[in-house]
């Protein structure tokens, strides 16, 4: 009795050393800056026709977050301030965002965070709508953090970055691709799955330390996605990896209130996400349906901008349409929102097709997380997406549809009802189809698996991305890079003549 009562006593303390040990490489923080006012995690994002937003977060609330500019990097004569400076429990930062409205349309501004420790970037202000010069547009979906915390590709320690501050320009990552080409793009699409902070679990250092290793892999991503999101405008819709701090089937009991239900997500791209813009049609019945819709968007979950020749609609695949994955007993089991009212997100996304005059904006995009035409085992493709969401792109002439959550990069023929149009790129009815989820995260790369009808590409061999090429009013170019290289894997052309100012099919 005595020998097992000292070899219990001896288990015991191995596993507390143990633990304590782990415990104490826990949580891989970024350094905390000695000025607390120090701007980080910068983001910028479209707001309104004429305006763009400046998000970023500090280390202590500010009374009163300013922004100033101006056409010119040593005259930022302008200042735009806000009262916007909000937290979470388990938050170390604080999210800030000001509003810089009545700008010049396709203009280059310089902009300054107020802080005595903060330096001046610059962005283009948004095109405005019908305005038809030829642009770029990429689209980023599951994108994690890099480094210490980071991702491989199958576990392949080769493909993984093993210098956790190494800056994105000198980085193979997706990021670094994005840092190299800034000037080549205007624009970022990133439909959910930022960071991956949920599946901190996976990293042994963690295991004890949950709740800051996920403020952490939170903290040091959109740091290391400053450099892109503070110039470029970052338009984020929600994924499952935002819906709680453990994406592990109902286990999100074991999250702190502060991690649940999108609570980053929402205080992160919350006031800097825009509402519907109002309609520039000269038809009274577009015009009133862009109002309907702008009333009915719930940004950052479901909203629409315009931008040049390009309606994009921002979707939730998450919640709030019948049968809604990560909604109350949904199947993903994260018991997240509703965010509306019933049905409001698919009255919204009804009312915002109807409006758009193609006379004005003749290409439109909408973005979404999860996809409902996936090559690999039906798991991939979300038949709730499917049947809530494909029967409105269909009928309003959606020209490409963009999703994620599958990590590799598949493009489609356009397709409806799983059948392929037979006017194939040239002028379809059915919408085109792409899957942008290839850009790493820690969870790897997923095979491509058995093929499904329309599908003309499928890549996982490395990191890759989407690119939108909106040519001229009847054009669009479509191409997936490998993010370590550039090369193009893939690229297409899908040819429309938009003749028709309203399209209902």
């Amino acid at each position: 009795m005595v020998m097992d009562h000292y070899r219990n006593r001896n288990i015991v303390l191995t596993w507390a050393l143990l633990a304590a040990a782990v415990s104490a490489i826990g949580a891989s923080y970024p350094t905390r800056p000695q000025d607390l006012t120090t701007p980080v995690q910068q983001r910028i994002a479209i707001s309104a026709p004429h305006a763009v937003s400046i998000g970023w977060n500090t280390y202590q609330k500010l009374d009163r977050p300013c922004v100033n500019y101006g056409t010119t990097a040593t005259n930022l004569t302008k200042q735009t301030c806000s009262s916007n400076s909000i937290t979470y429990p388990t938050s170390r930062t604080y999210s800030n965002a000001v509003t810089l409205t009545d700008l010049s349309a396709a203009t280059t501004y310089y902009y300054k965070i107020v802080s005595t420790n903060s330096t001046v970037d610059h962005f283009f202000s948004p095109r405005v709508a019908g305005d038809c010069s030829s642009f770029t547009m990429n689209t980023i979906i599951d994108l994690g953090v890099y480094g210490v915390d980071g991702y491989t590709i199958d576990m392949d320690e080769t493909k993984r970055d093993i210098i956790p501050n190494i800056q994105p320009s000198l980085n193979h990552t997706t990021i670094g691709r994005l840092a190299t080409t800034i000037n080549d793009y205007e624009v970022i699409l990133h439909p959910g799955d930022f960071a991956y902070a949920d599946d901190w679990y996976l990293k042994p250092k963690n295991i004890f330390d949950g709740q800051n290793a996920y403020e952490a892999i939170i903290e040091q991503f959109y740091d290391q996605l400053a450099p892109i999101a503070a110039r470029k405008p970052y338009m984020a819709s929600p994924g499952n990896h935002e819906a709680a701090c453990q994406e592990l089937p109902h286990t999100t009991e074991l999250c702190p209130e502060g991690q649940k239900n999108f609570t980053d997500f929402m205080n992160r791209f919350g006031a800097t996400m825009p509402f519907a813009f109002s309609s520039t049609s000269s038809d009274e019945t577009a015009r009133v349906d862009a109002n309907i819709a702008k009333q009915l968007s719930n940004p950052p979950f479901w909203y629409s901008f315009e931008y040049g020749m390009v309606h994009v609609t921002m979707l939730d695949t998450e919640t709030d349409f019948p049968s809604a994955p990560d909604g109350p007993g949904g199947s993903a089991g994260l018991n997240g929102g509703p965010f509306g009212a019933p049905n409001q997100q698919l009255d919204f996304l009804a009312a915002d097709l109807a409006s758009v005059d193609r006379g004005v904006t003749p290409w439109v995009v909408v973005a979404g997380h999860r996809p409902w035409y996936s090559t690999g085992d039906t798991g991939s493709r979300c038949a709730p997406c499917q049947a809530a969401f494909e029967p409105l792109l269909y009928k309003y002439g959606v020209d490409i549809a963009v999703f994620g959550h599958v990590h590799n990069s598949q493009r489609f023929l356009p397709l409806y009802n799983g059948t392929v149009d037979p006017k194939g790129m040239s002028n379809p009815v059915a919408p085109m189809y792409i899957v942008s989820g290839g850009t790493g995260n820690i969870e790897g790369l997923s095979k491509v698996g058995s093929n499904y009808t329309g599908n003309v590409f499928a890549y996982a061999e490395d990191f890759s991305y989407g690119q939108l090429e909106f040519v001229d009013r009847e054009r669009l170019k479509v191409r997936f890079l490998r993010s370590e290289t550039g090369e193009v894997l893939d690229e297409s052309l899908l040819v429309k003549d938009h003749t028709e100012r309203f399209i209902r099919h």
